[in-house]
């Protein structure tokens, strides 16, 4: 898996209207955090509302979803989700999966501006949540949420 400090392999995927978006596009716009996912993941499903949660705030925030449109649109909308999301297509290859060496879903990635990944995770874990939302300035996590310190994606 790409480790922080590596540069970010640059990618073009389309969103799930079908439009073409790429790293270079949604850098445009400051930092972003990559979250790639699966819908049928259980992990994925505990991550996602946090991410959700952290988009709110000044950071960025970019699902990849590995599931196909339909799929995705269920999931976000079971869980709640505006997120911009990305589809990495099975029949494409999984090419952004592929790209940045992912082996475990969700997998999280910040990418800075000029491309350098600056934090890289795979999987939940809190701490790591924590750290992108003081970030993002906001709290991913309420007093009232029961969430563990780490699950493996």
């Amino acid at each position: 898996m790409l480790a922080a400090g590596a540069k970010a392999p640059s990618f073009s995927l389309i969103d799930a209207s079908g439009q073409p978006c790429g790293l270079d596009d949604v850098l445009a716009g400051g930092p972003v955090l990559l979250a790639l996912y699966k819908a049928g993941c259980p992990v994925c499903q505990l991550t996602m509302p946090f991410l959700e949660r952290i988009a709110q705030g000044s950071l960025q925030v970019v699902a990849i979803s590995q599931d196909d449109p339909a799929v995705t649109a269920r999931f976000q909308r079971a869980y709640g989700l505006s997120l911009r999301t990305l589809l990495d297509r099975e029949e494409d290859g999984y090419p952004v999966s592929n790209a940045f060496g992912i082996t475990h879903v969700p997998s999280l990635f910040l990418v800075e501006t000029d491309g350098t990944v600056s934090l890289a995770g795979a999987g939940f874990r809190k701490s790591e949540l924590e750290q992108i939302g003081a970030r993002a300035g906001v709290a991913p996590f309420r007093q009232q949420d029961n969430v563990p310190e780490w699950k493996a994606g």
